[in-house]
């Protein structure tokens, strides 16, 4: 007897990996497969995902939004990057760009180029080759345009500070238009059957029953189906991610213009983010709580506001790790219910989105096969952990010494793949992406370089560019960039271009 299709999928939980998971459901799945959600108004969301990285338009392209009234639903800004202030060394700063370095010479990338140069004194600071970089500092935007294929502007990335809330809203109104069953309620109990312990059914609070054959769990911190129904288990990375709580609060808006990028400054127990959205700017303390005070990390947040705080403070309290399995049995844990990565590289959102696409790759056509569950696990715990590492080298790749928590992540052992990268790099500059890591070797260079890691050498091939050439090269492709930035407008004016446009359509 075969086995039957699996076309009764249970979303539990909303929020943006609720609505998220359910959008793009509802998008690649027919409307014979029926996709119920379930979360309740009283249960509140983290919300404070609001950054993203460049890979979020293909999530968006893939729903074929408009993304002027995604800009418009959200109060959306545009993002280039992220300020890193205070991280290597108090008074220091760098910017991490997204998109290109410079442009490659053959089959050595541009920053040996320029490593050459910098390494005798005769280059400007990294940031004056990425259009990113000086795009971000000059306040400009303009996004990619692919007819100008010798141009730094031929695929300038980009991604968005958003409004998680209108967002989650904005998904919501897309699944349901596509069939997407919403359930208001909160989830009073869960029942497994009995021959294998799959999940068969939740209960609500008023009694309605909620039956499927795939559960997806969007329940946030808590787990409901992953942890505290299944027992999967958790890997705690606190040992190299010390920091266990957030104090966030929104503030008003700048009056010296929205910053198309993210800033992240340390301080002494933690770091503090600054989200730029069209309406207002969220603000946010992550800290560690054997080092400071609730109190005293308030304090330090409410002190270094832009603007008025626009709501009470509240307290986010984590455990960075990851669950042991993202899948188990007949669940699959997306968001905060797989585990917690502080949102230092604004990888949250994102990892919402891998977790998606890997569902529907390994998506079960009759039943549960263990060998797609195992592989869709590896995949999970591959690219987990190398953003992992990702995180752990702004924090230990450091040269503070002003503070118990500086000195314990500066002196702290590293996980062997991380300190592998870090040596080939300080070598002669390399690195390599492993297989399907989500950093791609620019972010690394970026972040490696602007925390203080210095190469003792570059690419041998280098050398094979003579030294005038090396200098029209180099110094080229800074004009070219500074060029490109003096003719794009600020980001302001192009938000407001593209609200109206939005409006008008």
């Amino acid at each position: 007897m075969s086995t039957p299709r699996v076309t009764e999928i249970v979303i539990v939980g909303g929020g943006t990996a609720g609505w998220m998971t359910a959008a793009a459901l509802s998008k690649v799945l027919t409307r014979d497969y029926r996709i119920t959600l379930v979360e309740s108004e009283d249960i509140g969301t983290v919300g404070v995902g609001e950054g993203t990285i460049p890979m979020i338009k293909l999530f968006n392209q893939a729903l074929e939004l408009d993304e002027a009234e995604f800009v418009r639903k959200t109060q959306a800004s545009f993002k280039l990057g992220i300020h890193f202030v205070d991280w290597w060394r108090k008074g220091e700063s760098y910017i991490h760009g997204f998109g290109k370095i410079g442009r490659d010479l053959g089959v050595v990338p541009f920053h040996h180029y320029w490593l050459k140069l910098h390494q005798q004194g005769r280059a400007a600071p990294l940031d004056e080759y990425s259009i990113n970089c000086r795009a971000a500092q000059a306040m400009k935007f303009l996004p990619g345009d692919p007819e100008r294929p010798n141009s730094p502007l031929a695929d300038l990335a980009y991604a968005f500070h958003f409004d998680a809330g209108l967002y989650a809203r904005f998904l919501r109104e897309y699944s349901e238009a596509r069939g997407v069953q919403r359930i208001e309620g909160k989830i009073a109990s869960v029942a497994l059957r009995g021959e294998d312990g799959f999940v068969e059914s939740v209960t609500l609070e008023d009694g309605t029953v909620v039956g499927g054959q795939l559960f997806i769990d969007c329940s946030g911190f808590r787990g409901l189906l992953i942890e505290e129904t299944l027992k999967t288990g958790y890997e705690d990375w606190t040992h190299w991610l010390p920091c266990d709580r957030a104090i966030a609060v929104p503030c008003a808006s700048a009056k010296d213009g929205i910053t198309p990028y993210t800033r992240s400054t340390a301080r002494p127990a933690g770091w503090q983010w600054r989200i730029p959205l069209q309406h207002r700017i969220g603000n946010g303390h992550v800290f560690c709580s054997r080092y400071m005070s609730e109190d005293e990390a308030t304090a330090l947040l409410l002190g270094n506001l832009d603007g008025e705080a626009l709501a009470e403070p509240r307290t986010l309290r984590f455990t960075t790790g990851k669950r042991n399995k993202t899948w188990h049995r007949n669940v699959v844990a997306i968001g905060l219910s797989s585990g917690f990565m502080e949102p230092l590289e604004s990888t949250s959102i994102y990892l919402i989105q891998s977790a998606i696409a890997r569902l529907t790759a390994f998506f079960p056509h009759n039943g549960f096969e263990q060998a797609d569950i195992d592989e869709f696990n590896a995949h999970s715990d591959f690219e987990t952990i190398k953003i992992r590492d990702f995180l752990i080298l702004h924090y230990h790749a450091t040269q503070r010494d002003d503070s118990p928590f500086w000195d314990y992540c500066r002196t702290m052992d590293v996980p062997e793949s991380l300190r592998r990268k870090m040596d080939l790099f300080e070598s002669n500059g390399r690195i390599f992406r492993e297989h399907t890591e989500m950093f791609a070797e620019v972010n690394w260079i970026m972040v490696m370089l602007g925390q203080g890691l210095q190469p003792r050498g570059y690419h041998a091939l280098v050398d094979m560019l003579p030294d005038d050439h090396l200098d029209r090269f180099v110094g080229g492709v800074r004009g070219v960039i500074e060029n490109c930035v003096a003719n794009m407008p600020t980001h302001d004016a192009f938000l407001q271009r593209l609200a109206g446009m939005a409006r008008a359509g």
